[in-house]
C-alpha cells in the first residue's frame, strides 16, 4: 500500500517555533541581515508619531525593504502581508507586523539612508576586492520604467488650448442664461453657479498643464540649439579638412515654443511619454545606471524626464559612487553620441573622471558580423589632427582592442537591465514626482547590488 506523510492541522504546536530552523542557512535572507549590520545607519528618520509608542528599528526596516525589492515585492501593503505569510520576512521582522503606512513612511522619508547605504555597500564591495574602484571601465545606458500614472490622465498642448476655449465659450452661454430672466433651467437639480465654478476649475488646471508645457518646451528649445551648433561645428569642421562641402542638406535650426503633440500628466505631472521597449508610447521616466564590467555592480544611478539619452552623459557619471577612485574607459551606446557631451566628460581634470576615454559607436550596427568584419585585420592608421570629431571616435572602435572592449558594453549593462525588470520584476514605479521616483530607483539598485552579491558568494566586511 501507498504511505502519505501525516497531515495534522488539528494538533497545535506545543512549543513556539524557532523560524531559524525554517529558513536555509544558504537564504538570502541571512545575507540581507548580516548585510544591514555592517551598515552604519545614523542617516535613519524615525517615525515618530508622538505618542509615545515604540518605533521599528531602522535596520529592521531597511532590512525589510531591501529584501521584499530584491524579490519582486514593491507595494508596501503586500509587503505588509509578506510579514504575515512569507517565513523569510517573519524571521526578518522577528514576528513584527509593520503596517502598510509605516513602512511607505519610512521609505519616503530615508532617501538620505539610502543614498548612504548604497555607497557603504559598494565600499564593503571594495574592501572584499569584489569592486575594483581604480582604473575601472564603466558601461552606462539607460532603460524606461514606467511612471505610477496612466498615459490617458494626460493632456496635449493643442487639446488643452482647444478646451480651454470650449470651456470659456460655455462660461458665456452660462452667464447669459443665468442673466436672462425668462431662462429655462437645468436638468437633474443642476445650477449654474455649480456648473461656471466646475468649468472654471477645469480651466485654471488646464492653464497649469499649458504652462508647465511652455516652460518644457522652453528647456527643449536651448538643448536642441546646442545640438544644432554643434552638428553646424562639425559639418564646418569636415568642410575645412576636406575641401569639400559635406553631403545632404544643412540641419533646420529648431523650432522655438510648444509642440501640438507636448503633454501633460495630471497624475504625475513630472513623468513624460516615452516610447518604451515594446515599441508603444507609456508614461514613463528614464532610468539612468553606470556598471563596472568586471563586478556588474551599479556604482552610479539617476532618473531623469528626457527620453533621450544624448544629454544623460555628465550627469550619469557626475554622480559616480565616491567609492570608486579612478575611472579608465566608459562604453556608452549611439543614443549618447554628442561632441559636446563626450568633450564634457573628457575634459575633467580632476576626480574619477579626469583620465576617462569615452567609447561610443557614432551610428547604429546592424547586428551580426559581415565576412569582412570576420577577416583578421590590422588596426587602421590614426586620424589626421584636421580629423572631425566623429572621425577620431569611430577610430577608437575600429581598433581590435576597441572592438573587444566595447563588445563588453552589451553583455554587461544590459543584463543587469534584464535581473532588474524580469528577475525583480521592477517594471513601474510606486512613488510618484521625480524627487520620489529618484529614491525608489536608489532603494531599487542598491537591492539589485546586494542581491549580486549574494549569488556572487561575496563576503561583505563592515570598516
Amino acid at each position: 500500500m501507498t504511505r502519505f506523510v501525516s497531515v495534522d492541522h488539528d494538533t497545535p504546536m506545543l512549543l513556539p517555533p524557532d523560524l531559524r530552523h525554517w529558513v536555509p542557512d544558504n537564504h538570502m535572507v541571512h545575507f540581507v541581515m548580516d548585510a544591514i549590520k555592517v551598515l552604519k545607519l545614523d542617516d535613519a528618520k524615525l517615525n515618530i508619531r508622538g505618542t509615545g509608542s515604540a518605533q521599528y528599528p531602522p535596520s529592521m526596516m531597511l532590512g525589510l525593504l531591501i529584501y521584499c525589492y530584491a524579490t519582486g515585492t514593491f507595494s508596501s501593503r503586500k509587503i505588509e502581508q509578506l510579514s504575515h505569510d512569507s517565513v523569510a520576512v517573519r524571521y526578518l521582522c522577528a514576528q513584527h507586523h509593520p503596517d502598510h503606512d509605516s513602512i511607505c513612511k519610512f521609505r519616503r522619508d530615508n532617501g538620505k539612508l539610502l543614498e548612504s547605504s548604497f555607497h557603504q555597500v559598494l565600499e564593503c564591495a571594495a574592501r572584499t576586492k569584489f569592486l575594483k574602484v581604480g582604473n575601472i571601465t564603466l558601461a552606462v545606458d539607460g532603460t524606461k520604467i514606467l511612471a505610477n500614472a496612466s498615459k490617458h490622465s494626460a493632456v496635449s498642448h493643442g487639446h488643452a488650448v482647444e478646451q480651454m476655449q470650449l470651456l470659456a465659450d460655455e462660461i458665456s452661454q452660462l452667464v447669459a442664461k443665468a442673466e436672462a430672466a425668462d431662462s429655462a433651467p437645468l436638468q437633474d437639480g443642476l445650477s449654474i453657479p455649480d456648473e461656471i465654478k466646475r468649468r472654471a476649475e477645469r480651466i485654471d488646471k488646464l492653464q497649469q498643464a499649458v504652462s508647465a508645457i511652455e516652460k518644457l518646451a522652453a528647456a527643449r528649445t536651448g538643448v536642441e540649439k546646442a545640438e544644432h551648433e554643434a552638428l553646424l561645428k562639425e559639418r564646418a569642421e569636415k568642410e575645412q579638412s576636406t575641401g569639400k562641402r559635406p553631403r545632404g542638406r544643412a540641419p533646420k535650426p529648431p523650432v522655438e515654443g510648444p509642440r501640438e503633440g507636448d503633454q501633460f500628466n495630471f497624475t504625475d505631472s513630472e513623468s513624460r511619454i516615452m516610447k518604451v521597449g515594446t515599441g508603444q508610447f507609456e508614461q514613463s521616466y528614464n532610468a539612468q545606471a553606470a556598471v563596472e564590467i568586471e563586478s556588474r555592480l551599479i556604482v552610479a544611478k539617476h532618473v531623469t524626464q528626457e527620453a533621450n539619452d544624448k544629454q544623460q552623459l555628465e550627469p550619469t557619471l557626475g554622480v559616480v559612487s565616491p567609492v570608486v577612485e579612478q575611472i579608465a574607459k566608459v562604453l556608452v551606446d549611439n543614443g549618447y553620441y554628442s561632441q559636446a557631451a563626450i568633450e564634457a566628460v573628457e575634459n575633467h581634470s580632476e576626480g574619477p573622471l579626469q583620465s576617462a576615454e569615452i567609447l561610443v559607436a557614432t551610428k547604429r550596427h546592424r547586428h551580426g558580423r559581415s565576412v569582412a568584419e570576420l577577416e583578421q585585420r590590422d588596426d587602421p592608421s590614426a586620424p589626421c589632427e584636421t580629423a572631425t570629431h566623429k572621425e577620431k571616435m569611430e577610430h577608437r572602435l575600429d581598433t581590435q582592442a576597441g572592438r573587444e572592449l566595447y563588445a563588453q558594453r552589451k553583455q554587461t549593462i544590459e543584463p543587469v537591465f534584464g535581473i532588474i525588470k524580469a528577475a525583480m520584476g521592477f517594471r513601474m514605479f510606486s512613488l510618484r514626482g521625480q524627487a520620489k521616483v529618484s529614491l525608489e530607483w536608489t532603494l531599487v539598485t542598491l537591492s539589485y547590488n546586494l542581491k549580486r552579491l549574494f549569488h556572487a558568494g561575496a563576503k561583505l566586511q563592515g570598516a
